[in-house]
Order: structure tokens, then C-alpha cells, then sequence
């Protein structure tokens, strides 16, 4: 098993939950539960972690991504 595995699983579990949102809101609401609710350390990986991610999940991971160097980008 790869290191990154259970949290693909994970993200790819949640992504599923919100399917019949239709694809651009999933990967929304993914991407903000995983904001919400996941360890620092977790979010971390995930964004180190890409093969395996399901269409939305890795939809999702790159609004993290984005939102992440949105952030960083209005750090001083």
C-alpha cells in the first residue's frame, strides 16, 4: 500500500457523497470539507498525492491547490 492511499480513499469516498450535486459543486463542497475538516498534515498529502484521485476528488485537490497559493500569494 502507498503511503498516500487512505487519504485517495478518503477523498475519493467523500467526492462520491456529493456526486448528484452535479461535478463543479462537488468538487466545491469536496474541497470544503476537506478544508474543514482535515488535519493540516492530511491536507498536506493529499496535495502531494494524485494518482488514484477520482475526477472530482482531483478536482477538488486543485481548488485546495489554488486556494492554498491564493493565500500564500497574500502573505507579506
Amino acid at each position: 500500500m502507498r503511503e498516500h492511499d487512505p487519504l485517495i480513499r478518503m477523498a475519493n469516498q467523500i467526492a462520491a457523497n456529493f456526486v448528484t450535486m452535479g461535478e463543479a459543486e462537488a468538487a466545491a463542497a469536496t474541497a470544503e470539507h476537506i478544508t474543514l475538516f482535515w488535519d493540516p498534515g492530511m491536507k498536506a498529502s493529499l496535495l502531494e498525492a494524485a494518482p488514484g484521485l477520482s475526477p472530482t476528488a482531483a478536482e477538488a485537490v486543485e481548488r485546495l491547490r489554488e486556494a492554498l497559493t491564493r493565500k500564500n500569494a497574500d502573505t507579506p
